[in-house]
Parts: structure tokens; C-alpha cells; sequence
């Protein structure tokens, strides 16, 4: 991984305008860089506001406030063939390959769709080879190439759809949970074959999951999300090891070890109670609705983006020296609890 920052994420937001004085506030402010040819996790539960940053990131969203910035230039500021020229660098991987794909168009047509519109490949013969290739990249063969969506599994539409990502050679891809919609035994394929794809071409990936065990196996720093907001961040092995903020400790909590003696003796922290409305959101901290470490200073102010150890930063008041007193008040609403399993 190099120290340059290809990406810049800085308070990011973005809000919905629902009527009537109603305001959803999809993603809160959050800031992170993303170095190139790393894999930044982007992580949390259903609801969070990941997606919306992938999509807002992208460009696919206009930003409410704060900046995106892609080697220096705002993304949301760039204009005729700037932008255009961002749209060829940076490239999605679709949540939904059933969705994504469309079905009255062949394989061939679905990939030279942003070949043809960027103009490149005039000759036909250039442009069936550039897709033959790209097929072979991602592990289909050229007698795909005439063949519709439908006849594909969900493994192979979402290969389509990251060869349609790689079609214009990008240096950034965001992978909006490209493999929570695969059976679990195809997961791993597409996994390994995004990895594989990194190596040859030295691509950099935002990579958004709510799977914490797959985030660790390709992500080198991760981010945790919670309702807009992000509440953790640090290189995924330390994330892993010493996690800080309790909703992190939590999800960490979910994952399954595969060694049944250890997984029937460690702790279980169940999260309970329902998530907060994006429309609403509680006072303070975000999380302290749910938290069993909730104090007074919870309700009262946010908790600042605070860096604790090297390269390891989290947005808690335990962590903040400034407040002295640091009870639980226990007046969540539902809160957490450990099990022993």
C-alpha cells in the first residue's frame, strides 16, 4: 500500500428532502482517505448509510455538504470532459446482479455499453476482443459473449458486471456489497477473483459489506458505520484484535469462529432495541439509544473524531479525557447484553 491519498473523503453528507419540514439524513458527516491500491472496508448494519456513501462517493448522488475529492479535484464540482474523465477512473460493482444487468441486452452488448460511450474500440473487431479478454478476466469464456443475463447464475452476473467495471481500465472501483446477494459457496469466487484483479491491476477498491469476516479477509484499514455517522476506523488486523467503540465490540461479537470449542465459551453482545430513524436521530451520540456504556455526556454533546493509538481513531466519549465522570446511567432503550453461548 502507498502513502498517497487517491481518494479523499471529507464530512461527507448526504440528506433527503422527505416534505413537510422532514429531512433524512442518509450519511451524517464522515471523512476517511483511501490510499492507492488498498481496499478501504466500509462496514455496518443494514440502514447505516453505507450504500448512499458508495453512491454519493461516486458521484451518483449529489453531495448535501462537505468535499470528495479524486486526486485533488472535487468530484462533485467537475464538469464536461473533467468528469467525464472521472467516470472512466472510477467504476461500481452493483449490489444486485439480477438487478444491474439488463436483461434484453447480450453479455457483449452489457460490457461495450461504456466502451461505446467513451468512444473507445471505433473497430468492431477491436472492441469483440476487448470483451473476449475482459470475459476471460473474470472467468467466463468468449461463448458467453451472445448469451443473455437470465441464463447465468448469480456468481456469473455479478462477473459480468465487475468485467462492465474493468471494461474502461478505472483505478478506483466501489463494490456496493458485491457478494451479499450470492450463495455463500459462490461468495469466496468473487472474493478471491477481486483480489486476483487488485494484483494484476493494481486497482484500488472501496469495498462496502456487511459481512465483518469477509471485510477482514480482503480489506487492509476498515471503517465502521452506524446510522450515518462513523464511529470507528482503523487498519482491519487492529480492528479486529482491539476493537474500541461498543457497537464495533458488538458486531465483532456476531462473527463465528471456526473452532467450537472457543465459539461456546467467548461472549456474545447482543444488540438490542431497534435502530434510530435516520429522520430522527437521538441527541448526542448516535448509538447511546443502544449502548450499555451510555453516560450523561452521551445525550448532551457528540462525540469528537478522536485518534486513540496510531492509525486507530474512533468517535467515543470513553475515550475522551475530558469527561470525568464516565457511569452508565442506564436509561437505554433496550440496550445490549452479553451471552454466554
Amino acid at each position: 500500500m502507498k502513502n498517497e491519498a487517491i481518494l479523499q473523503v471529507k464530512d461527507i453528507k448526504k440528506h433527503f428532502d422527505l416534505g413537510r419540514g422532514q429531512v433524512l439524513k442518509a450519511v451524517d458527516g464522515i471523512s476517511f482517505d483511501i490510499y492507492n491500491g488498498e481496499t478501504f472496508g466500509l462496514v455496518g448494519e443494514s440502514g447505516c448509510g453505507k450504500s448512499t456513501a458508495g453512491r454519493t462517493i461516486m458521484g451518483l448522488y449529489n453531495s448535501t455538504d462537505g468535499e470528495v475529492l479524486y486526486n485533488g479535484k472535487n468530484v462533485h464540482e467537475l464538469q464536461g470532459k473533467e468528469e467525464f474523465e472521472l467516470k472512466r477512473n472510477m467504476q461500481m460493482i452493483f449490489q444486485d446482479p439480477y438487478a444491474s444487468l439488463n436483461p434484453r441486452s447480450t453479455v457483449a452488448e452489457i460490457i461495450a455499453e461504456p466502451l461505446e460511450v467513451h468512444g473507445i474500440y471505433k473497430d468492431q473487431k477491436e472492441k469483440m476482443k476487448r470483451i473476449y479478454e475482459l470475459l476471460e478476466e473474470v472467468g467466463l469464456t468468449r461463448d458467453h459473449a451472445n448469451r443473455y443475463p437470465h441464463e447465468f447464475s448469480g456468481g456469473q452476473r455479478q462477473r459480468i458486471g465487475i468485467a462492465r467495471a474493468l471494461a474502461l481500465d478505472p483505478e478506483i472501483i466501489i463494490a456496493d456489497e458485491p457478494i451479499s446477494a450470492l450463495d455463500v459457496s459462490v461468495q469466496a469466487q468473487v472474493v478471491n477473483l477481486l483480489e486476483k484483479l487488485q494484483k494484476e491491476k493494481g486497482l484500488t477498491y472501496l469495498f462496502i459489506a456487511h459481512d465483518l469476516s469477509m471485510v477482514q479477509h480482503i480489506s487492509d484499514r476498515i471503517g465502521v458505520m452506524y446510522l450515518g455517522n462513523m464511529v470507528e476506523l482503523t487498519d482491519a488486523e487492529e480492528l479486529y484484535k482491539n476493537p474500541l467503540h461498543p457497537y464495533t465490540k458488538a458486531l465483532l461479537s456476531a462473527v463465528p469462529i471456526p473452532d467450537p470449542d472457543i465459539e461456546d465459551e467467548r461472549e456474545q453482545i447482543v444488540i438490542e432495541g431497534e435502530l434510530p430513524s435516520p429522520i430522527n436521530p437521538p441527541s448526542g451520540c448516535v448509538f447511546r439509544t443502544r449502548c450499555p456504556m451510555a453516560m450523561e455526556a452521551c445525550a448532551e454533546t457528540v462525540p469528537k473524531w478522536q485518534q486513540v493509538t496510531k492509525n486507530h481513531y474512533v468517535a467515543c466519549h470513553l475515550y475522551n479525557e475530558e469527561i470525568e465522570d464516565k457511569t452508565p446511567i442506564n436509561d437505554t432503550k433496550g440496550g445490549m447484553k452479553v451471552n454466554i453461548r
